[in-house]
């Protein structure tokens, strides 16, 4: 977070909640905004994404979910995220995802899961501190970011001759509620802590930038 969007979290009057998400939209946007164009990448820079993110969200989005489930403290933030992960098991999300990568011929490899390991080692750590309102911030901009990724994801899929786009399907729907809900989630928790610095709340999205930024570009 700029020191400067640091300072209108601070000095706003709006609800906190209401700050942080519109940081986090804006966030997004940015993020969104320094994609490479689909038709700018070769087959093989195209397989790449698709594989780095495989790798990344099948194994790794309901350990991330569940931690959050872990770390919050209020009725209503667990009813939240118990439903998102009931939906991610009960449908077979992770199975979704391999279809996706299978059917554009990009399963991960070894060296696609090298490429993310050390970005994606931090934001485990980070989710492993169990901190309620960073850990809820976090999964809120991540969930933001994939509904608003899935028709960038599915292009790509495209161009490497997929049809099948189930996965992007689903997650360009499904994923607005889920953000919303995680939203909903942290206020819940806002209302049961006393101020946080503005750093400590953002790190992991922060940490997620760049592994997206790493999946995207493998840098």
């Amino acid at each position: 977070m700029t020191p400067a969007a640091a300072a209108a979290v601070a000095v706003s009057a709006e609800p906190l909640g209401a700050v942080i998400q519109a940081r986090i939209d804006r966030e997004i946007e940015d993020l969104l905004a320094s994609l490479p164009h689909p038709a700018d990448l070769s087959p093989a820079e195209r397989r790449g994404v698709i594989a780095r993110y495989a790798a990344v969200l099948e194994g790794n989005f309901i350990y991330w979910m569940t931690g959050a489930y872990l770390a919050v403290g209020s009725d209503a933030a667990r009813a939240k995220i118990i439903d998102n992960l009931r939906e991610e098991v009960r449908d077979c999300h992770p199975g979704m995802m391999r279809r996706f990568a299978l059917a554009a011929q990009a399963a991960p490899s070894d060296a696609d899961a090298q490429a993310v390991y050390r970005n994606l080692m931090n934001v485990r750590l980070f989710i492993g501190r169990l901190s309620a309102v960073p850990t809820v911030i976090t999964m809120a901009f991540f969930e933001g970011f994939i509904q608003r990724f899935m028709p960038y994801l599915a292009d790509l899929a495209a161009r490497q001759g997929s049809a099948e786009m189930e996965y992007t399907d689903v997650h360009g729907v499904c994923d607005v509620t889920h953000t919303q809900e995680l939203f909903n989630a942290l206020d819940a928790e806002l209302a049961l802590v006393s101020r946080m610095d503005e750093r400590e709340m953002f790190e992991g999205v922060e940490l997620l930038r760049m592994l997206i930024q790493n999946i995207v570009v493998n840098n």
